[in-house]
């Protein structure tokens, strides 16, 4: 059942998020006014390293006011493709530098209230570029067996969207991988 957009109307907007109002008919008939959060998209980098260890960021969320493991992640710029921005916020945020990237898995965490896309790549080994440049990412940056990662997620110690799905996504791959 698709529903039929009569227009949008922008209510606030800065370079972080926007807010819109969509005039919109459900498939039932009934007509609402539906809220829109658009944001720009984001570039999450899952790195492995021949020990089968991933890089991770502990981090503050201070609008959660919650602890946790994240990916390097950041906001897609609007010269770069996902995958600059991906192996970017891997140096910046880390001091790995990275260097092929691969697709991992794309996805729209929110697509009923937010057109927000995360675009997750894996890159197979980094070399230590030096102290990362974005000092207000991460109280500690770690590589983690690959092993420890669900029981982080049962602990809640692994919540941001992004990285879930990248570290799901890695554990399905080494789930089904073959002898």
């Amino acid at each position: 059942m698709r529903w039929t957009v009569h227009g949008e109307r922008q209510i606030y907007n800065n370079s972080w998020v926007n807010l819109w109002l969509a005039d919109v008919q459900q498939p039932d008939g009934h007509r609402i006014e539906h809220h829109i959060v658009r944001m720009r998209h984001l570039a999450v980098a899952a790195v492995v390293d021949d020990r089968a260890r991933v890089l991770m960021m502990w981090r503050h969320r201070f609008i959660t006011d919650t602890w946790g493991w994240e990916l390097p992640m950041g906001l897609i710029e609007p010269d770069e493709t996902p995958a600059q921005t991906a192996a970017r916020e891997v140096e910046e945020e880390t001091g790995w530098r990275v260097g092929a990237l691969k697709p991992l898995v794309y996805a729209q965490p929110a697509n009923g209230i937010t057109d927000s896309e995360h675009h997750v790549f894996r890159a197979d080994g980094a070399e230590y570029a030096g102290p990362p440049t974005e000092l207000n990412e991460s109280d500690r940056i770690e590589w983690l067996p690959l092993t420890d990662i669900r029981a982080m997620i049962d602990r809640r110690e692994v919540v941001s969207g992004g990285s879930l799905i990248g570290l799901l996504y890695l554990l399905l791959d080494e789930a089904t991988k073959g002898p």
